[in-house]
């Protein structure tokens, strides 16, 4: 594998954007004044970071998806335990300064007359053991899914069931006040995060730039993965699945192993989301917010990693607008935007603007007349 094959020139495109991203709103933020109209406020840099992690969530979709065929309607459930298990860190620095001020548990479990900690929220003091379960846990509830769901030979639309009705009843379990976690409030009013309050604002910076390098690296990671040998073996299964098993490939390896990366991915996604939203709550499991995210993929371009993080960062960008100035038709915004994407943009904006850019580059120059007698006269 060489480096050429992995940064390609839409690679390189998108890795510019993103470090210039990482560098130009730092500074809007910090050095340029209020009363300039290139300032990027306050409040505009954790929606910036929100963003980023919805588009790191949206290429870990991309990776099954647009690359194995692989169409799950329930990736928001491993993005929200990488939520939850950050969450618990959180929780756990509040410590005395909590309403309650118990010197250990959460203030929902002194309201709730818990009388001790529960034992899954012993390690999360320590923040190296809440980055492992950021990844442990979704990555292990995508392995042990997996390996039942592909050991089955369970595709297409019966997977997608299957993984939405796992969401639905992940979400149904963490509404309840018995399982630890908050119940339908969730886990929220964190303080600080490695010893540095939430509310500052250069916190907030060091957690954009965080979240893009992220994303950063989790689009070199994608793109290795489907620029190697292992790649082409997955867009095999994607549009040959019996083929490639009759030629002695075991397809539910293959399936397994990049549904349990994409996993990870979110559950990293999920982590670096919650610090800079502020709350998580059973909300992030609806089985709606699955299908939105697969709907940002379909918008930016499937099987394109880059259109994955366009479709993202457009449709989230609309959503903002349209829930603040007309809340009330946004949900008619996206589905037809999804509709009309679906039936005359079928590769997507990503895919349109490629069309389009070839159009332009190929179109034949018009002959000027001192060439056409140039011409005659030969």
């Amino acid at each position: 594998m060489n480096t050429k094959s992995v940064l390609d020139r839409q690679s390189i495109v998108v890795l510019t954007l993103l470090g210039a991203a990482a560098i130009l709103v730092p500074i809007l933020n910090g050095i340029v004044p209020p009363s300039s109209p290139f300032h990027v406020p306050d409040y505009m840099v954790p929606l910036l970071g929100k963003y980023i992690c919805f588009a790191l969530l949206a290429l870990s979709v991309d990776l099954i998806w647009g690359f194995c065929g692989i169409l799950s309607l329930g990736h928001g459930a491993f993005f929200a335990l990488g939520g939850y298990a950050m969450g618990m860190y959180l929780m756990r620095q509040i410590g005395p300064r909590g309403v309650y001020s118990h010197p250990e548990l959460p203030d929902f479990m002194v309201f709730l007359n818990w009388k001790e900690l529960p034992w899954f929220w012993h390690g999360f003091d320590w923040f190296p053991f809440a980055a492992l379960m950021v990844l442990a846990v979704p990555g292990l509830l995508a392995f042990v899914f997996g390996w039942f769901a592909f050991r089955s030979r369970v595709t297409g639309v019966y997977l997608s069931i299957i993984t939405q009705a796992m969401t639905f009843a992940l979400m149904l379990a963490f509404f309840r006040n018995d399982m630890g976690f908050g119940g339908n409030n969730g886990l929220t009013d964190f303080k600080d995060i490695l010893g540095f309050p939430l509310q500052a604002a250069s916190t907030r910076i060091v957690l954009f730039i965080l979240s893009v390098i992220a994303l950063i690296l989790g689009y070199l990671l994608c793109r290795w993965a489907v620029s190697s040998k292992f790649g082409k073996v997955l867009v095999a299964v994607r549009d040959a699945e019996s083929r490639t098993r009759f030629l002695g490939y075991r397809v539910e390896h293959y399936k397994l192993a990049v549904f349990t990366l994409s996993a990870m991915l979110a559950g990293i996604a999920g982590a670096l989301y919650v610090p800079q939203v502020g709350i998580i709550n059973p909300s992030e499991f609806a089985p709606a917010n699955s299908i939105e995210l697969v709907i940002w993929v379909a918008v930016g371009g499937r099987g394109t990693l880059a259109g994955a993080i366009l479709g993202a960062i457009v449709v989230n960008a609309g959503k903002t607008w349209f829930t603040g100035a007309l809340p009330e038709f946004w949900l008619f915004a996206l589905g037809g935007l999804f509709v009309f994407v679906t039936l005359f943009m079928p590769r997507g904006l990503l895919g349109a603007g490629q069309g389009l850019w070839e159009k332009l580059r190929l179109k034949p120059r018009p002959v000027q007349p001192t060439e056409t007698i140039t011409q005659a006269a030969e």
